[in-house]
């Protein structure tokens, strides 16, 4: 399938709410209620691609975004996350179209 130019200008963000493991669930949760979390993230104008957890490590988020929100994200994620989760970020891409055209090279004699 063919991205179109709207697609194209998307990035995809994969970010690791890793927990502090110092806090149970329920001061997590009094936390994230406190700030809003669940209104203010993922921030508007972003898709969340998945949202996974990740036992004894916390939760992965993939999102889908203009480049321009990036900022806006980086921020709500220290307005909000920060305080239970330690945050890690990582600008990533769909490798399964990549992967598909790799395999057709090879298949054909390619490297």
């Amino acid at each position: 399938m063919e991205k179109t130019a709207q697609q194209s200008e998307l990035m995809l963000l994969t970010v690791l709410l890793k927990h502090d493991q110092s806090k149970n669930l329920e001061d997590i949760q009094s936390h994230m209620k406190k700030v809003g979390w669940w209104d203010r993230f993922p921030v508007e104008g972003t898709r969340v691609v998945s949202w996974t957890v990740a036992m004894g490590l916390g939760q992965i988020v993939t999102l889908e975004l203009p480049p321009s929100l990036l900022p806006l994200v980086n921020v709500e994620l220290e307005r909000s996350a920060w305080g239970v989760f330690r945050t890690e970020c990582y600008p990533t891409y769909d490798f399964v179209p990549v992967r598909e055209r790799i395999r057709e090279r090879v298949k054909n004699g390619g490297q």
